[in-house]
């Protein structure tokens, strides 16, 4: 069975961010912050780039949410959307407000966690870093405890 992870691009926010996130979530970042003057061949990148994140991965859970910033000298540019959510599972209705409350803060919410038609305790936004979050419990899928 393939594991997906979800993997974010910033334009030279990806550090920043994601301290934020470790900031909520907890953890360390595996293999550390890899910077984009690092690898082979970026000698001749402009200095602001060369402390861009190459590679960034943050464990969640079971899971990794990754993610680099964009290198506009290789011609990359980075177009906010809300083509991509990051969707959380939280263990709890607690844990639910816990997340929903600090990653929202200084970002603008579309949906405030409310019980909906569905089942779930559900809500959306868009963090101060422009990544869109959805949260979402449910009694039935909450990871039981052995």
């Amino acid at each position: 069975m393939a594991k997906l992870n979800p993997y974010l691009n910033f334009d030279g926010k990806a550090e920043e961010a994601f301290n934020f996130y470790r900031s909520i979530f907890g953890g360390e970042f595996v293999g550390g912050i890899n910077r984009m003057g690092d690898a082979p061949g970026t000698e001749n990148l402009p200095e602001e780039e060369k402390n861009r994140v190459m590679h960034i991965a943050l464990p969640i859970g079971g899971d990794l949410l990754m993610a680099s910033d964009i290198c506009p000298s290789f011609g990359q540019h980075l177009t906010v959307g809300n083509n991509n959510y990051v969707s959380i599972f939280p263990e709890s209705r607690e844990e639910a407000d816990r997340l929903f409350k600090g990653l929202s803060e200084g970002g603008t919410v579309e949906m405030p966690m409310e019980d909906q038609f569905w089942g779930a305790y559900y809500g959306s936004f868009q963090d101060k870093f422009g990544t869109y979050w959805m949260v979402n419990y449910t009694e039935q899928l909450a990871p039981q405890k052995s």
